[in-house]
Protein backbone atom coordinates (compact mmCIF):
# COMPACT_ATOMS: atom_id res chain seq x y z
CA UNK A 1 0.00 0.00 0.00
CA UNK A 2 1.46 3.38 -0.98
CA UNK A 3 2.02 6.14 2.10
CA UNK A 4 -0.43 8.40 0.10
CA UNK A 5 -3.21 5.60 0.57
CA UNK A 6 -2.00 5.37 4.40
CA UNK A 7 -1.92 9.02 5.42
CA UNK A 8 -5.08 9.54 3.24
CA UNK A 9 -6.85 6.26 4.81
CA UNK A 10 -5.85 4.78 7.67
CA UNK A 11 -8.65 2.92 8.89
CA UNK A 12 -9.16 1.47 5.30
CA UNK A 13 -5.08 0.87 4.84
CA UNK A 14 -4.99 -0.74 8.65
CA UNK A 15 -7.55 -3.27 7.53
CA UNK A 16 -6.37 -4.05 4.38
CA UNK A 17 -2.77 -5.17 5.80
CA UNK A 18 -4.11 -6.73 8.43
CA UNK A 19 -6.80 -9.19 6.28
CA UNK A 20 -4.94 -9.14 2.46
CA UNK A 21 -2.58 -11.85 3.92
CA UNK A 22 -5.04 -13.67 5.63
CA UNK A 23 -7.48 -13.72 2.26
CA UNK A 24 -3.99 -14.73 0.78
CA UNK A 25 -3.01 -17.54 2.59
CA UNK A 26 -6.79 -19.25 2.70
CA UNK A 27 -7.14 -18.86 -1.17
CA UNK A 28 -3.44 -20.39 -1.69
CA UNK A 29 -4.30 -22.99 0.81
CA UNK A 30 -7.37 -24.05 -0.82
CA UNK A 31 -6.26 -25.69 -3.72
CA UNK A 32 -4.14 -27.92 -1.15
CA UNK A 33 -6.60 -28.48 1.25
CA UNK A 34 -9.34 -29.80 -1.73
CA UNK A 35 -6.33 -31.70 -3.29
CA UNK A 36 -5.64 -33.30 -0.24
CA UNK A 37 -9.26 -34.44 0.75
CA UNK A 38 -9.79 -36.03 -2.97
CA UNK A 39 -6.48 -38.16 -2.16
CA UNK A 40 -8.59 -39.73 0.86
CA UNK A 41 -11.89 -40.21 -0.79
CA UNK A 42 -10.04 -42.23 -3.71
CA UNK A 43 -6.54 -43.44 -1.80
CA UNK A 44 -7.06 -46.34 -4.62
CA UNK A 45 -6.89 -44.34 -7.42
CA UNK A 46 -4.36 -41.79 -5.99
CA UNK A 47 -1.54 -44.68 -5.51
CA UNK A 48 -2.52 -46.10 -8.95
CA UNK A 49 -1.59 -42.55 -10.20
CA UNK A 50 1.55 -42.12 -7.91
CA UNK A 51 2.53 -45.87 -9.05
CA UNK A 52 1.70 -44.13 -13.19
CA UNK A 53 4.99 -42.08 -12.93
CA UNK A 54 7.00 -44.87 -11.40
CA UNK A 55 7.86 -43.28 -8.18
CA UNK A 56 8.58 -45.93 -5.21
CA UNK A 57 6.64 -46.82 -2.40
CA UNK A 58 3.24 -45.35 -3.35
CA UNK A 59 1.28 -45.89 -0.24
CA UNK A 60 3.88 -43.81 1.96
CA UNK A 61 4.35 -41.39 -1.23
CA UNK A 62 0.33 -40.76 -0.99
CA UNK A 63 1.00 -40.50 3.20
CA UNK A 64 3.23 -37.99 2.78
CA UNK A 65 0.95 -35.73 0.11
CA UNK A 66 -1.66 -35.98 2.27
CA UNK A 67 -0.26 -34.66 5.15
CA UNK A 68 1.74 -31.58 3.13
CA UNK A 69 -1.41 -30.54 1.79
CA UNK A 70 -3.74 -30.66 4.50
CA UNK A 71 -2.07 -29.99 7.59
CA UNK A 72 0.59 -27.76 5.68
CA UNK A 73 -2.68 -25.95 4.59
CA UNK A 74 -4.41 -25.92 7.63
CA UNK A 75 -1.18 -24.30 8.93
CA UNK A 76 -1.23 -21.93 6.43
CA UNK A 77 -4.62 -20.68 7.05
CA UNK A 78 -4.22 -20.54 10.89
CA UNK A 79 -0.71 -18.75 10.22
CA UNK A 80 1.09 -20.84 12.38
CA UNK A 81 4.64 -20.99 11.20
CA UNK A 82 3.91 -19.77 7.87
CA UNK A 83 7.45 -19.56 6.45
CA UNK A 84 8.40 -23.06 7.10
CA UNK A 85 4.98 -24.23 6.01
CA UNK A 86 4.89 -22.52 2.81
CA UNK A 87 8.36 -23.33 2.38
CA UNK A 88 7.48 -27.12 2.58
CA UNK A 89 4.15 -27.00 0.36
CA UNK A 90 6.31 -24.54 -2.50
CA UNK A 91 8.58 -27.65 -2.68
CA UNK A 92 6.16 -29.93 -2.76
CA UNK A 93 4.27 -28.19 -5.56
CA UNK A 94 7.84 -28.01 -7.65
CA UNK A 95 8.38 -31.72 -6.83
CA UNK A 96 4.93 -32.61 -8.04
CA UNK A 97 4.94 -30.53 -11.35
CA UNK A 98 8.45 -32.01 -12.25
CA UNK A 99 7.15 -36.03 -11.23
CA UNK A 100 3.36 -35.30 -12.68
CA UNK A 101 3.58 -32.83 -15.22
CA UNK A 102 6.69 -33.22 -16.86
CA UNK A 103 5.40 -33.42 -20.16
CA UNK A 104 5.27 -30.39 -21.71
CA UNK A 105 4.24 -31.33 -25.10
CA UNK A 106 1.08 -31.81 -23.81
CA UNK A 107 -1.10 -28.71 -23.07
CA UNK A 108 -2.99 -30.34 -20.48
CA UNK A 109 0.41 -30.73 -19.04
CA UNK A 110 2.04 -27.96 -19.49
CA UNK A 111 -0.48 -25.79 -17.77
CA UNK A 112 -0.66 -27.73 -15.11
CA UNK A 113 3.26 -27.62 -14.73
CA UNK A 114 3.26 -24.05 -14.72
CA UNK A 115 0.23 -23.47 -12.19
CA UNK A 116 2.15 -25.30 -9.72
CA UNK A 117 5.13 -23.56 -10.57
CA UNK A 118 3.26 -20.70 -10.03
CA UNK A 119 1.75 -21.59 -6.72
CA UNK A 120 5.47 -22.09 -5.63
CA UNK A 121 6.04 -18.58 -6.42
CA UNK A 122 3.23 -17.38 -4.34
CA UNK A 123 4.14 -19.94 -1.56
CA UNK A 124 7.83 -18.60 -1.51
CA UNK A 125 6.49 -14.70 -1.22
CA UNK A 126 4.85 -15.98 1.89
CA UNK A 127 8.02 -17.84 3.06
CA UNK A 128 10.08 -14.36 2.38
CA UNK A 129 7.53 -11.56 4.14
CA UNK A 130 5.98 -13.53 6.35
CA UNK A 131 2.34 -14.09 7.55
CA UNK A 132 1.51 -10.42 7.49
CA UNK A 133 1.84 -10.28 11.05
CA UNK A 134 5.78 -10.61 11.58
Amino acid sequence: MTTVARTQFPAIAANLEKWLPVAGRVLIAAIFLLSGFSKIADPAGSIAYIQSVGLPLPAFALAGAIAVEIVGSLLLIAGYRVRAVATVIALFSVATAVFFHNNLADQNQFIHFFKNIAIAGGLLQIAAFGSGRD
